[in-house]
């Protein structure tokens, strides 16, 4: 094993909860590992940390770690993803104002992304009608899915992301000032952001990010490839660590342990933690609560398990969204970022899946089934229903 303390990044959100719950709950030291947790305040913080050796290893957006590893809008350095620290976990938030203007244009249950979508076509067109200013969304990085969730839910109603309305990037704990103070009209982000804006009176959370696509890796455990050939024995003991920490979560008994050290870490209170952690949130100053068991998965149903099925998704928003173009070796390499073999090598056992999955592992709410061997016949899928048409010049 390595000697000394490694230091691992991580972003104040809940998704982090194995990692937070991993060291400050003792899974770490029981593998003989001394972790140091950073926060760091912006993914392209804890990015090019990573990348440049700061860090052994992070909390990291899935996207990212695919980008890394193709070197898109940056240096390449290959990442790979050993671990997936959570499925899903955000959601899309509005202020009340625009929760009103799309509830006034809905045609059909507002909570249906569909009808919402269109329901904001409508306001889009209505700005446009009166030479209004473009609304604007906050996303947290160009390669993530918050970009790629609030881009497929608007599409779904035909508006264009990038010609309708503004997308800008914000660090996930400046979302709800930026909310505040008018400088975006909503956002996407994940927990616990979405409920703090709710309890200050000044966002309605509008849909979870499962009701967009029911099954994505939202954040990965990620390393340097280099890294993890260089210390294979290291990097078994911490995803010992991580899957022992993950089922802890997932334990009911458990949630009240949990949320005091996610709220410890997060400074939020362990309410709101918890509110992430069953899937019960509030989503209206009035109190109104939605509730799903598929809102933020842990370990539970293979949640931990990298999948290549979802890196070849990301690969495909990628390149549907003109920040790549697309190439059989592209894909090859993306998938290749995540790593069950080291998951299943390191942990011995392959966790099942379970009933209730969606059978192409993506579950969007619109369009064909994914298949990972066709990314080409899912982009025309797209080509023929504008908007999202491919724009296939390169982000650096």
């Amino acid at each position: 094993m390595t000697a000394g303390k490694l230091r691992i990044g991580y972003i104040p959100l809940v998704d982090a909860a194995a990692l937070i719950v991993a060291v400050d709950l003792g899974f770490m030291a029981a593998q003989n590992l001394d972790v140091e947790l950073v926060r760091e305040v912006s993914w392209s913080n804890v990015r090019d940390k990573l990348n440049i050796g700061l860090f052994d290893a992070a909390h990291l957006l899935a996207p990212v770690a695919v980008a890394s590893s193709l070197g898109i809008g940056h240096v390449r350095v290959p990442i790979i993803a050993p671990f997936s620290l959570g499925l899903n976990g955000n959601a899309i938030t509005v202020s009340p104002r625009l929760f009103a203007a799309l509830e006034s244009r809905a045609e059909g249950d507002i909570t249906d992304p569909h009808v919402s979508a269109l329901a904001l076509a409508r306001v889009v067109e209505d700005r446009k009608s009166r030479n209004a200013e473009p609304l604007n969304f906050g996303m947290t990085f160009p390669f993530s899915h918050h970009n790629y969730q609030l881009r497929y839910w608007m599409a779904a109603g035909g508006i264009d992301p990038d010609e309708d309305v503004r997308l800008v990037v914000l660090p996930p704990p400046y979302m709800v000032e930026s909310l505040t103070n008018g400088h975006v009209d909503g956002f996407c982000v994940g927990a616990p952001w979405n409920s703090v804006a709710v309890d200050a009176g000044i966002g309605r959370i509008l849909h979870f990010g499962c009701e967009i696509q029911s099954r994505v890796t939202e954040k990965v455990f990620a390393v340097r490839e280099k890294w993890a050939g260089e210390n294979p024995e290291t990097l078994a003991a911490l995803i010992r660590a991580l899957a022992a920490a993950a089922a802890f979560v997932e334990t009911p008994e458990n949630l009240t342990a949990v949320a005091d050290a996610i709220a410890n870490r997060l400074d939020v209170t362990a309410e709101i933690a918890a509110r992430a952690l069953t899937g019960n949130l509030k989503v209206a100053v009035d109190g109104t609560v939605r509730a799903t068991d598929r809102y933020l998965m842990i370990g539970r149903n293979g949640a931990a398990r990298p999948d290549p099925v979802q890196a070849a998704w990301i690969y495909a928003q990628i390149v549907r969204w003109g920040q790549a173009p697309l190439s059989d070796e592209s894909l090859a390499l993306a998938q290749a970022s995540f790593r069950p073999d080291l998951y299943d090598a390191a942990v011995g056992t392959s966790p099942p899946v379970g009933p209730g999955e969606p059978g192409d592992g993506i579950g969007g709410f619109i369009g064909m089934p994914f298949d990972p061997a066709d990314i080409a016949g899912h982009l025309a899928s797209w080509r023929r229903n504008k908007p999202g048409k491919p724009k296939l010049s390169v982000v650096r």
